[in-house]
């Protein structure tokens, strides 16, 4: 507890706050959940403040784009990994047995339930501090040139940079009726030996889909 409050900066006056927000259902019914609940809302504002402040200029919906990309999962996952998350959990036994301490799910709940400790411990000022400490490095780097870019439009900015051909798209396998119909789309890069399928309602999503996992997957390598 004193580890991760010092990662934090932060000391709980109330430490069963912080020892509840690590608590996962699984371990017991006093657990986190109702936290998460709380810590979930004040992120979203804090970063909805704090873009509004930062981008004076940019409309409602940009500024949506930009709040989703930073609250949404994988941003979340970049955060758990730097605090180290995963070694304060509480789980049950079963859940710990299943592998639940390296579940992405599990380990983003229990940080916005300590964003909701944090701030039953405090004050609102307290945590948008805190959040936003974490989150500067992600909010200096915001790059609104290519922000509000689609992953087609980026993969190919990407690959003709590089000098790489440019990804072939096919449609290969259709589910359902013409109504609610799903699309299986091949996005393929012989020259890389990539190859990537994915599906969606829609051919234009699955590309899209594909074109991010691409993206991704190119960006990890490098």
């Amino acid at each position: 507890m004193k580890e991760l409050q010092q990662k934090l900066n932060y000391k709980f006056t109330d430490i069963s706050l912080l020892k509840l927000a690590l608590t996962h259902s699984s371990a017991n019914k006093n657990n986190n959940e109702r936290l998460e609940f709380l810590g979930d809302s004040i992120l979203e504002f804090v970063i909805t403040n704090e873009l509004y402040k930062r981008f004076k200029n940019i409309d409602e919906g940009k500024l949506s784009s930009l709040r989703s990309n930073l609250v949404k999962g994988e941003t979340l996952l970049k955060l758990v990994t730097e605090l180290n998350l995963a070694n304060y959990l509480i789980l049950g036994n079963g859940e710990l047995k299943n592998g639940g301490v390296q579940k992405q799910s599990i380990k983003e709940n229990a940080l916005e339930a300590i964003f909701g400790a944090v701030f039953i411990d405090s004050d609102f000022t307290t945590i948008n501090k805190i959040i936003l400490n974490l989150y500067q490095p992600l909010l200096n780097n915001i790059d609104l040139k290519n922000s509000f870019k689609d992953p087609k439009t980026r993969l190919q900015e990407f690959l003709q940079k590089n000098n790489n051909k440019l990804p072939k798209y096919e449609v290969i396998e259709t589910f359902g009726k013409s109504h609610n119909a799903s699309f299986k789309v091949r996005c393929s890069l012989p020259e890389l030996q990539i190859d990537i399928k994915q599906t969606a309602n829609s051919i234009k999503k699955a590309e899209q889909s594909c074109a991010k996992e691409l993206l991704k997957q190119l960006n990890d390598e490098l």
